[in-house]
């Protein structure tokens, strides 16, 4: 499990722009926000990397790199880059399995019949310090939830405003 306030795993995974995102190579003003779906067959997946995309400016604005990742491979990942109306919101993919478990992330494995990958992480938000350290983690076994933008915007703002402290520290 990863601890609030501590430093983060390293990720060195492909983009669909065909470059890389190297997460140690992150140099944001404030923070790194890393959302991990479930990938291409997941349409609550869908709905939120839209509108996390067109809302991505909003982020940025704040000084603050948001990278969509997850275990897809690249055809499943070209897929969601080409078909799915995410504005430039970068998408990392090629996760491993033991990759997403550093992150604390639930792993599920395929539906019989689905257009499910083998396995598969379920969704999770991070937000990194420019150091790479955790301060902010939400992690979910299934699809249905996920973190209200102008909530999240909002506490961002609070937090950078206040110099509002990592919670969490004593896990």
């Amino acid at each position: 499990m990863l601890k609030p306030g501590e430093k983060t795993p390293d990720i060195d995974l492909p983009l669909t722009i065909d470059a890389r995102f190297h997460l140690s190579k992150q140099e944001p003003e404030n923070f790194t926000m890393l959302v991990f779906y479930r990938g291409k067959h997941c349409p609550i997946c869908k709905n939120y990397l839209e509108e996390l995309g067109g809302r991505l400016e909003d982020f940025t604005n704040r000084g603050i790199n948001v990278f969509a990742i997850s275990m897809d491979k690249e055809d499943r990942a070209m897929h969601v880059d080409s078909e799915w109306n995410t504005h430039d919101l970068p998408l990392v993919y090629d996760l491993g399995e033991d990759e997403a478990r550093r992150w604390g992330l639930y792993i599920s494995e395929k539906r019989e019949g689905s257009d499910e990958p083998e396995v598969f992480s379920e969704p999770g938000l991070f937000l990194l310090k420019p150091d790479m350290t955790l301060h902010f983690a939400e992690t979910q076994n299934a699809p249905f939830t996920r973190p209200d933008l102008d909530q999240l915007l909002e506490g961002l703002d609070y937090t950078m405003k206040n110099d509002y402290p990592t919670r969490g520290t004593l896990t």
